[in-house]
């Protein structure tokens, strides 16, 4: 038995639901401030462009603080055209930013290449100074530390390293301009030193962001490889070095990469770059409440720094959800700090600052990633 279809339409009838065309995805366009100034030349000559526009361009970014090509006012109207259709400036989401009542601001970037990061501005006086990520996440593990806490993803490209500056410049008013740059935000800076030096490259040439290397600080927990390498770069950027412990069992507790290196190491590495550009070191030390804030452990810096050319910067611990580690009583600071100055140890205790934001290395981005789960 035949059985006859019970569809009407004819065979010139189109069908009530056409397929799906994907749509042209547009271009991609290259990160801006990747490029290093020679790629730069070479597309301009490619447009027929004569070189002394590579100059106006890096000027309306770094100084007169565009983020568009269309406010380049002295380039004439093809090339920005052009430039548009070929460049992007800034290719990071700024997906959070807190404030707090003594200036402090600090950025949540969601990055194009993937990953989270955050930065921060500090007003002290008459400094801007800026803190700076270079890495998604961290592999030093440090257990105080919210950057850490969920390990790295990825090292940052010098744009995306780049993007961060700029983006906290543009957060200051038009008569201030940046003043200290700290590699000291998410991530192992030595572990990224290539990226971190072609970064610094443009934050201390004049036609970039024209900050002295001298105001130029990069933060390490201390790997020797690197700070030798940083050392030969005959760049005197100032040197960091996160100690946290006088001793190797607590600092290996605290800092778990101190295992496969040691203090002793470190503190070589330390004497060896002080000895290539002459400019005095810093030790950062996070003081946590019942850990490393006890007299013994001043002591034991006294012996380790009292003869070395050492500012130590002693950090009161700003506590992280989630982290069982408290800030220091105001009697163990005040007794850890005597018995440093009596050593005759250079100290400075740092003022905390945006206590009332989440302004501790790595909070934000936990922060917000807990409220999305």
């Amino acid at each position: 038995m035949i059985r006859h279809s019970t569809n009407t339409r004819s065979p010139t009838e189109l069908p009530t639901v056409l397929p799906t065309v994907a749509p042209t995805p547009p271009p991609t366009l290259r990160p801006l401030l990747d490029c290093r100034h020679e790629d730069l030349l070479a597309w301009l000559a490619e447009q027929g462009q004569p070189a002394f526009r590579a100059k106006q361009i890096w000027t309306w970014i770094y100084q007169r603080r565009a983020t568009g090509f269309d406010a380049m006012s002295d380039l004439p109207q093809g090339l920005r055209d052009r430039l548009a259709a070929t460049f992007q400036i800034f290719v990071a989401d700024e997906v959070a930013a807190q404030s707090s009542h003594d200036g402090t601001v600090k950025l949540l970037m969601r990055l194009a290449g993937g990953g989270e990061v955050e930065c921060v501005l500090l007003r002290d006086a008459m400094r801007r100074s800026i803190c700076v990520s270079s890495q998604v996440g961290c592999a030093m593990g440090c257990v105080f530390c919210a950057s850490g806490l969920d390990g790295v993803e990825r090292n940052l490209t010098r744009g995306e390293i780049l993007e961060q500056m700029l983006r906290l410049q543009a957060k200051l008013p038009v008569d201030e301009r940046l003043s200290h740059i700290v590699m000291m935000g998410m991530g192992e800076p030595l572990a990224n030193l290539n990226n971190v030096l072609a970064a610094l490259d443009v934050a201390k040439d004049p036609k970039g962001l024209g900050i002295s290397p001298r105001r130029i600080t990069i933060s390490t927990v201390g790997l020797p490889p690197a700070i030798d390498r940083l050392a030969d770069s005959g760049v005197p950027y100032n040197l960091a070095v996160s100690l946290h412990a006088p001793t190797d069992e607590l600092r290996t507790e605290l800092v778990p990469v101190n295992k496969s290196i040691g203090i002793d190491a470190v503190l070589d590495a330390a004497d060896r770059y002080f000895a290539t550009n002459r400019r005095r070191l810093t030790f950062e030390y996070v003081l946590l409440g019942g850990i490393n804030d006890s007299e013994d452990c001043a002591k034991r810096l006294v012996t380790i720094l009292r003869h070395r050319t050492v500012l130590l910067n002693v950090i009161p611990y700003n506590p992280v959800e989630g982290l069982p580690y408290q800030e220091p009583t105001q009697a163990s600071t005040a007794r850890f700090r005597e018995v440093l100055e009596h050593g005759g140890v250079t100290v400075k205790f740092r003022q905390r600052k945006g206590g009332e934001i989440d302004a501790a290395c790595g909070q934000l981005r936990r922060n917000r990633a807990g409220i999305r789960r």
